[in-house]
């Protein structure tokens, strides 16, 4: 992964484990052990699914380019789904607090949507890659004008 690739998600990862914390101090005053415990997993889905779609929609973007919408939103799709899961097998738990978690899944989400297209816009990205603009220079004919 290229540096700046790293530096966009360390950018959205940090804010939203900090909003992980936050939530799980909150969380643990309001619903106790169960309510923290929530928060914190749903703090570790939203950076895993979020990374994992990242990093596989910045590999698409290099090797695919034509793909990456359809790639974009089939990723989101799968996202939805995988959590639909998670939350069908654990609509019984006694684990942790549903309400923590879901709130804090929201809270997580935003976070890191702010924090990636705050990165996405303090990004120094080339629009133009530097090596293919030597074919556009005219060549020095040697003549002085």
């Amino acid at each position: 992964m290229p540096s700046n690739d790293v530096r966009t998600l360390l950018q959205a990862a940090v804010p939203t484990a900090g909003v992980g914390a936050l939530a799980a101090a909150v969380s643990a005053v309001v619903a106790g052990a169960e309510g923290a415990i929530g928060a914190i997993v749903a703090t570790l889905v939203v950076i895993l699914f979020m990374g994992i779609g990242f990093y596989v929609l910045q590999r698409t973007a290099k090797t695919l380019p034509h793909l990456f919408q359809a790639m974009g939103l089939m990723l989101y799709a799968a996202q939805i789904l995988l959590l639909f899961i998670f939350l069908a097998a654990f609509k019984n738990t006694t684990l942790f607090n549903p309400r923590a978690f879901a709130l804090t899944l929201v809270a997580g989400t935003l976070a890191w949507i702010a924090a990636q297209a705050r990165a996405h816009m303090k990004a120094k990205i080339l629009y133009v890659e530097p090596d293919s603009m030597t074919g556009d220079r005219p060549e020095k004919t040697g003549h002085s004008s």
